[in-house]
């Protein structure tokens, strides 16, 4: 059986909060569970569940997942297993991880850089900001990408969910936030058919 065809079951957000609670580096849900966080309700099912960490912080998160699978996602998607001390080159953003080999993935990690205190988008390394600003704090205290940069990325290649996640999303925008992700979308992507709607 490939990798790839092993089923998911999520982890909850609150399993993540728990399994990352002593990690001493920042972390952020990023994907549909933190649409949700953000709007304080469910909005739809999910498939995996994405923990976003800063590049620099990739070994700290390895060793709270001490004793689960973890498998890097070299591209083009090939995965293969993500040896112990091994630092993830720029390139390889996904890891998938499990408790053991005969369980389903439960968590997604997804590697993001970093330049000093700022946060910087793997897709364009124009589009950046202090790391301090790029998370708020949801129910139960767990950590969440801001709305504008969750948008960000659901921008490229956006699928029927994606639409869902802006939609629902974009009333929540203020006008910096507009600002900010209008420009972050027509730096990276050109002519988009979100930024009519961003307004």
């Amino acid at each position: 059986m490939a990798l790839t065809s092993i089923p998911w079951d999520p982890a909850s957000p609150v399993e993540v909060r728990e399994l990352l609670a002593e990690v001493g580096v920042p972390w952020w849900l990023a994907g549909g569970f933190a649409v949700e966080l953000a709007l304080g309700r469910s909005l739809r099912e999910h498939g995996d569940i994405d923990v976003l960490v800063l590049r620099r912080d990739q070994l700290a998160v390895r060793e709270a997942l001490r004793g689960w699978e973890l498998w890097a996602a070299d591209p083009p998607g090939v995965l293969r297993p993500w040896r112990s001390g091994e630092v993830l080159p720029a390139g390889v953003c996904d890891v998938w991880c499990r408790p053991a080999a005969d369980q389903p993935w439960r968590i997604q990690v997804v590697l993001d850089e970093s330049d000093g205190d700022c946060w910087v988008s793997r897709r364009n390394p124009r589009v950046r900001r202090d790391v301090r600003s790029i998370g708020r704090t949801g129910s139960d205290g767990i950590p969440y990408l801001a709305p504008e940069i969750l948008q960000f990325y659901k921008a490229k290649d956006a699928r029927p969910k994606d639409e869902v996640d802006f939609a629902a999303l974009l009333p929540l925008l203020g006008a910096d936030q507009r600002r900010w992700l209008a420009g972050a979308i027509r730096d990276t992507f050109g002519d988009h058919p979100w930024l009519a709607r961003i307004g």
